[in-house]
């Protein structure tokens, strides 16, 4: 058992006791655990985010082995995004984060890498916070799309509230 990870997966960040955190309980427990060192806390939305990346029955909150994942999935994505900020900035900008995305084993077309610059940075700077939800996004959509994805070919067929479920569950 990892007790680190347990200690902060305590009693004060589940406020209900549940045995369960909430996204507001992950963003005090994730700046309390200080994983997100000298960037800004992550906020509520990203919080949000990083559940339904691993909220396999769909309450809203993560269990202690779901914490478990997302902790070592953050960690990895930290490391990541520490070796890509190649100025040592504390951002990427958009050509760090095509570079970290063809490391991840994206394929994305110029066109797509800069439509998710748009849509995670400030002028043209994304954070670490930013980064991470910008991962999650990705690593969610990805695996709806591979799931509808039978043959392998990069190609689906949605119907359209099958895609909005898709689209809204992440």
């Amino acid at each position: 058992m990892n007790w680190q990870l347990l200690s902060l997966f305590r009693p004060e960040q589940d406020a209900l006791e549940d045995g369960q955190i909430d996204a507001d309980e992950l963003q005090r427990c994730l700046t309390q655990s200080g994983i997100a060192g000298a960037y800004k806390p992550f906020n509520l939305e990203t919080c949000r985010l990083m559940i339904s990346m691993l909220d396999r029955d769909m309450s809203g909150t993560l269990g202690f082995n779901e914490f478990k994942e997302l902790w070592a999935v953050v960690n990895g994505w930290k490391q990541h995004f520490i070796s890509f900020d190649n100025d040592s900035s504390g951002t990427v900008d958009r050509q760090e984060l095509e570079k970290a995305l063809v490391n991840m084993g994206f394929r994305l077309s110029p066109q797509a890498v800069t439509a998710i610059t748009r849509r995670y940075s400030t002028h043209g700077k994304i954070t670490f916070d930013d980064y991470i939800a910008c991962c999650v996004k990705l690593r969610a959509l990805t695996e709806c799309f591979r799931r509808r994805d039978t043959s392998q070919q990069g190609f689906v067929n949605f119907q359209y509230d099958d895609f909005i479920q898709c689209v809204m569950s992440v």
